[in-house]
């Protein structure tokens, strides 16, 4: 294996806030860059697997740990407070114009995984940054958040409530304890998962209403993916006890008309977190990310 050069770091975003950022890199010049926002009650560290996998092959690595989460969080009182929909898109722009900068003869790519992969779909159909997206090499969504499976729906006088409040007590905080067996099958990940202090599962009232509110309007298309996107890779198992494989397959044939490059990639009773499914499936994850990406980049 081709040595890998891991660095830490911080990420200033528009606002001043410093943001923890980590890059697995090649240690030649890589061939493409890979930016990966990661999903709810999770962190960058937890695709260590999967980058050691992509930065071999000259695909440089990077993410942050968004407002909220992972080492980004210095109070209890940050945990889960990322602010709204407009901040979160801000900070994810400022971030790849940072990447676009750093290598600017390579193509980069986004990936999102889960409520990422929901906020890179927003990201893509907002029309502030509808320039700045057709910059990419492609967006990348791996179980989407267009949608939860039925019985993860917040029942409509939960939601209703959680509106009221948001508005009077927005930083207000609530633990939404995730079952680790709906992620993911792998026995020792459920179990790495569950003891990983930096997934608190915690989040304010107004992350989970705009939550519920993206993934509200991608699903019924008031949010469009807008022009000029080179390429859209969507993978999602069918065994997803999270988020729903049928709505993301809905959003992608209901979205990517006018995209010439793209493709939908089943993965037959693969759960939630499909990068650390089952170690025997891991490499092949891995291998068709890579190949969608050096495909594209003539590598």
């Amino acid at each position: 294996m081709a040595e890998i050069k891991i660095t830490e770091g911080e990420f200033r975003v528009p606002d001043g806030t410093l943001l923890y950022q980590k890059t697995w890199a090649p240690y030649s010049t890589p061939v493409a860059k890979l930016v990966l926002f990661h999903g709810f009650s999770d962190h960058i560290d937890n695709y260590h697997d999967f980058f050691m996998r992509l930065a071999p092959r000259g695909i440089l690595c990077t993410g942050i740990d968004q407002r909220g989460w992972g080492r980004s969080v210095h109070s209890k009182a940050d945990r889960g407070n990322t602010g709204p929909t407009t901040l979160i898109l801000a900070d994810y722009a400022s971030f790849i114009e940072a990447q676009l900068t750093a290598y600017p003869s390579q193509l980069v790519f986004v990936m999102g995984h889960s409520m990422g992969g929901g906020l890179v779909a927003t990201l893509a159909s907002t029309q502030r940054y509808k320039q700045l997206m057709s910059t990419l090499g492609g967006i990348m969504l791996y179980a989407p958040y267009i949608a939860l499976v039925p019985d993860q729906e917040p029942r409509h006088a939960t939601v209703f409530l959680g509106r009221l409040l948001g508005k009077l007590l927005p930083r207000y905080q609530l633990t939404q304890e995730i079952k680790v067996e709906t992620l993911v099958r792998d026995p020792a990940v459920q179990h790495s998962i569950k003891n990983d202090p930096l997934n608190h599962d915690t989040g304010t009232l107004e992350m989970f209403v705009d939550m519920l509110d993206r993934a509200a309007q991608l699903s019924s298309g008031r949010l469009a993916l807008k022009d000029g996107i080179k390429s859209v890779y969507v993978a999602h198992g069918t065994g997803d006890k999270c988020t729903s494989y049928d709505a993301s397959k809905r959003w992608f044939d209901a979205q990517t008309g006018h995209v010439l490059d793209k493709r939908y990639r089943t993965y037959s009773e693969w759960g939630h977190i499909l990068h650390l499914d089952l170690p025997e499936s891991r490499q092949v994850f891995a291998d068709d990310c890579a190949a969608w990406i050096l495909e594209r980049s003539n590598a």
